[in-house]
């Protein structure tokens, strides 16, 4: 007789979701900061973007996701709220 796996439960999706939402907005604030800091996109409210810089910060948001999820077992605010499966 073979005794029955228990799982255990996953994180709520709550959690899963605010992670995903914390973690676009940071990746999304930094990477936006220094593409701006580098190409002099900087203003008194923030940063503008447009072509080739813009797209370099949004492959750096995606990089971002990928690498942590990937590589780094979850990204910063996966690890904050305990949302990783």
């Amino acid at each position: 007789m073979t005794i029955p796996e228990q799982r255990t439960p996953g994180p709520s999706t709550w959690r899963i979701v605010l992670a995903a939402i914390l973690d676009f907005i940071t990746a999304f604030f930094i990477s936006g900061f220094a593409v701006a800091s580098i190409f002099g996109g900087r203003t008194d409210g923030g940063f503008q973007l447009t072509g080739g810089p813009a797209l370099l910060a949004i492959a750096l948001v995606v990089a971002y996701f990928f690498v942590f999820n990937k590589f780094l077992g979850g990204t910063i605010w996966k690890r904050i709220l305990r949302a990783k499966r």
